[in-house]
């Protein structure tokens, strides 16, 4: 199996990308909507089960979100054949970049990024002046991180159809068979 990463800041499209996968008969779970990501409490590792919304001030000063190592290696587990996509952003995907074969980081510039977190209906993140500012912040480092991780970069601005069609396209390129 060829197990695919596509990750990047929030409102960069994983969500729509991978529906769009699974639109085109690929196998692709959302790692926030599948349930392979979870708050935590950084202070103490304590699971979040009931987040506040929206979130007070200093909150994401405390808490994390992230991706649960032994959800990622039960995909590598579950399946040997076919390329399987798990889309989504954790603060310690490190932890768990050696579990996939190929990744994928969607970036955008910042006026994109303002507009998608404004008018999104599918997810509240970042429409909160905290989240909007964590949002801001992260976002150029995304590109410059997974650069330097050897990650294929694909420009997330573009229509959705083109930025799925790289992203299978990153797949062929590098061995799996999407």
């Amino acid at each position: 199996m060829t197990l695919v990463w596509v990750t990047g800041n929030s409102g960069t499209g994983k969500s729509t990308v991978c529906g769009m996968l699974r639109e085109r008969g690929h196998v692709a779970l959302d790692a926030d909507e599948d349930g392979f990501s979870r708050w935590f409490d950084r202070a103490d590792g304590e699971v979040v089960t009931d987040p506040p919304f929206p979130v007070p001030g200093g909150w994401l000063d405390r808490y994390g979100w992230a991706i649960v190592r032994e959800r990622v290696q039960n995909l590598v587990d579950e399946s040997r054949t076919g390329v399987m996509f798990l889309c989504g952003s954790a603060e310690n995907e490190a932890d768990v970049l050696d579990l996939f074969d190929i990744v994928v980081c969607l970036v955008i510039d910042e006026a994109t990024l303002r507009h998608r977190l404004a008018t999104r209906t599918t997810n509240p993140f970042g429409r909160h002046p905290e989240e909007l500012a964590a949002a801001l912040e992260w976002n150029p480092r995304m590109r410059a991180m997974y650069e330097s991780r050897g990650a294929t970069i694909i420009d997330a601005s573009k229509p959705v159809t083109e930025v799925v069609d790289s992203v299978i396209d990153a797949v062929q390129g590098l061995g799996g068979n999407a």
